[in-house]
């Protein structure tokens, strides 16, 4: 009996070989994007709600006297200028506090600290910082700026307790903003004879600067919301801004502290409208900073 091989090769010729790129079904996958798409959709509609919930109910109440007044109780007016003034106070200051130290900080942990024990501490203390509850660092704030150092309730006070809590955002953020500056720069930077410093300063922060801002952004965003901290330390005082170098020395309530306030004393709609202003505060504060981080790197 003969077995006619000829028409194998042309058998395995019709056999195409599978391409690395070619989709197949899989139904885990199909699982997972379904999930996926689920969990951002969840997300996004929370976001939206919850932002849009605030400003239906606060920005009915928001008005010009309302923004640019004061409260008073002899002209039964309520306005939030002092507010608004002491929180971009706070921010700013706090800001020229943390900053640098904390982009200080990250620079050496990861171009001149040697990897070793204390290295490995610092990193931990770092990330158990970022856990404290802000209510021990306001107690904390009052033992040591109100008391020990006698700042009393004043701004100043609560914009150092507030550069304690930043710290730890400021220092992980530009470290892993650090480590993605490919190593071929620094190597062709010593090649080229070029000092550490010069380095650091000339190429690695120009390469990692968004990754700064977005440290700063996220700074920014715990600030605003602070209030707790602020209570213990700056206090809840209504003091409009007189003099911008002694102001700091005053007690001064930022507007998350007002928001307390007023939430506190059952004036929901002059909560919900200060919420509305501080949404809107913050979402403008994001956007400038991104619009600077895009100019930034054309």
């Amino acid at each position: 009996m003969t077995v006619n091989t000829a028409a194998r090769p042309a058998v395995l010729s019709e056999q195409k070989p599978r391409s690395l790129t070619e989709t197949r079904f899989r139904p885990f996958d199909l699982v997972f994007k379904s999930l996926s798409v689920l969990a951002g959709s969840i997300t996004l509609a929370v976001t939206v709600g919850l932002i849009g919930y605030i400003l239906v109910k606060g920005l009915p109440n928001v008005s010009w006297q309302f923004l640019s007044g004061t409260t008073s109780v002899l002209n039964d007016t309520v306005g939030i200028l002092p507010g608004i003034v002491n929180t971009l106070y706070i921010i700013v200051l706090t800001l020229i506090v943390a900053a640098p130290l904390g982009v200080g900080g990250a620079v050496y942990l990861n171009e001149y600290a040697k990897k070793g024990r204390l290295t490995k501490v610092i990193e931990f203390t770092t990330e158990a910082l970022a856990g404290i509850p802000s209510i021990i660092y306001g107690l904390f704030g009052m033992m040591m700026f109100n008391n020990l150092l006698g700042l009393r309730y004043s701004i100043l006070s609560g914009c150092l307790t507030l550069s304690i809590m930043v710290l730890p955002t400021i220092i992980r953020t530009t470290q892993e903003a650090l480590r993605t500056v490919p190593t071929g720069y620094r190597e062709g930077a010593a090649g080229l004879g070029a000092s550490k410093w010069h380095t650091i300063r000339t190429i690695l922060i120009p390469c990692c600067k968004s990754g700064i801002i977005t440290s700063l952004i996220l700074s920014i965003g715990r600030i605003v919301g602070e209030s707790a901290a602020l209570i213990f330390t700056a206090g809840i005082a209504e003091n409009l801004l007189q003099n911008v170098f002694t102001h700091s020395l005053q007690s001064g309530a930022s507007l998350s502290v007002l928001l307390y306030k007023y939430a506190d004393q059952g004036d929901n709609t002059t909560a919900f409208a200060i919420a509305a202003v501080l949404v809107i505060l913050v979402l403008a504060i994001n956007l400038s900073a991104r619009f600077v981080s895009a100019r930034t790197k054309k």
